[in-house]
C-alpha cells in the first residue's frame, strides 16, 4: 500500500493587499472532497517588512459566508476589525479560529506595534468548511493564546507538538485542543529537530494532509522540503516522519463532509442558488 497519493509543490507567491505575500498550499483549484473540510491555504514565509510607521499594511474590509478562517500566526503580529464591531491582535504562536457563518465583514492589517517596527512574517491562513446545516450559523471568534494551545514535548529531545484543534494521543493520555468545531478536524503544529523519527496516527477514513513550512523530512523513503504539501492515500492508518533538517509542519486530517462544494470568491455554499443569494445579501448591506 501505498502511503502518499500525490505532492503539491509552490515557489511563487501572489500579494492579498499590500501585507500578506503568500503561497497557495491548497489551491482553489483543487477544492474538493480529497481535501474536505479543508478548503484553501496560503503560507507567508518568513516575509521581512521594513517600517511602515502610522501605515499598517494589509486587507481592507470584505465579506465571507459559509466558512471558517483559521489563521496561525508563527512570527510577526496582526491585528483584525469586523462590522460587528469586534477587534483583537493575534501574535506570536497564537490562532484566531473565525466562524464566518451567515456572513460577516472583516479586516486584516499587521498591528500598529509591528508596522512601528517591522519584522518578519510568516503565518497561515486556512478555510475550513462548514457543514451545510452551520453554514448559516452566527458569526463568531475563538481566540487560541499560546497559553492555551496545549504542548506536548516529545521524547528524547524530538520535538515538539502543539495541539491546535482536535486530538493528538500521546501515550496512555489523549491531548485535546481548545477550540469548538463543527466536523471533526485535528490540527498538529508540529516542530521536529534533525534526526528525530515520530510516529503518527490517522484515520482511515479522513483526509489525511502534511504541509512542509521549513526544514526536510522523509515520508515512506521521499524526501520533502519547504512549501511542500503531501497528500497521504486513504486507507493509510499511520505515518512515520523522519527529520532530515529541524522542521516545522502542519499535520491536517479532518472527516470528509462528502457535501457539494460551491465556491465564488469569499463564499463558500452547497448550491449556486446560495451564491448568488449571499451576493444579493451582501449588495443589500445585511452582513454589514
Amino acid at each position: 500500500m501505498k502511503t502518499i497519493e500525490k505532492v503539491y509543490s509552490s515557489n511563487r507567491s501572489t500579494w492579498v493587499g499590500d501585507g500578506f505575500p503568500t503561497n497557495s498550499m491548497l489551491p482553489m483549484s483543487e477544492m474538493g472532497n480529497q481535501t474536505s473540510p479543508l478548503l484553501v491555504m496560503g503560507y507567508t514565509e518568513q516575509y521581512p517588512f521594513s517600517p511602515s510607521g502610522d501605515h499598517q499594511r494589509g486587507v481592507g474590509m470584505h465579506p465571507h459566508r459559509g466558512f471558517e478562517t483559521v489563521t496561525i500566526v508563527y512570527d510577526g503580529e496582526l491585528q483584525h476589525h469586523d462590522s460587528k464591531g469586534n477587534s483583537g491582535t493575534i501574535r506570536k504562536n497564537e490562532v484566531q479560529w473565525m466562524t464566518a457563518g451567515r456572513g460577516i465583514m472583516h479586516a486584516e492589517h499587521h498591528s500598529k506595534n509591528f508596522a512601528q517596527t517591522g519584522g518578519n512574517l510568516d503565518m497561515i491562513q486556512l478555510w475550513v468548511n462548514l457543514p451545510s446545516h452551520a453554514k448559516m450559523t452566527e458569526p463568531r471568534y475563538q481566540e487560541l493564546t499560546e497559553k492555551n494551545i496545549p504542548e506536548v514535548q516529545l521524547e528524547h529531545d524530538q520535538g515538539m507538538i502543539r495541539v491546535i484543534a482536535g486530538h493528538y494521543a500521546d501515550g496512555q493520555r489523549t491531548v485535546k485542543g481548545p477550540p469548538h468545531t463543527f466536523s471533526p478536524l485535528n490540527l498538529l503544529d508540529v516542530r521536529l529537530n534533525q534526526h528525530a523519527k515520530q510516529h503518527f496516527e490517522l484515520n482511515p477514513t479522513w483526509n489525511n494532509i502534511i504541509f512542509v513550512l521549513s526544514g526536510e523530512v522523509k515520508i515512506d523513503g521521499q524526501i520533502f522540503h519547504n512549501l511542500q504539501t503531501v497528500y497521504l492515500s486513504h486507507d493509510v492508518d499511520q505515518v512515520e516522519i523522519e527529520c532530515l533538517q529541524d522542521a516545522k509542519l502542519l499535520i491536517m486530517n479532518g472527516e470528509p463532509l462528502n457535501e457539494p462544494i460551491v465556491a465564488h470568491g469569499p463564499f463558500v455554499m452547497n448550491t449556486e442558488a446560495e451564491i448568488q443569494q449571499a451576493f444579493i445579501d451582501f449588495q443589500n448591506g445585511q452582513f454589514a
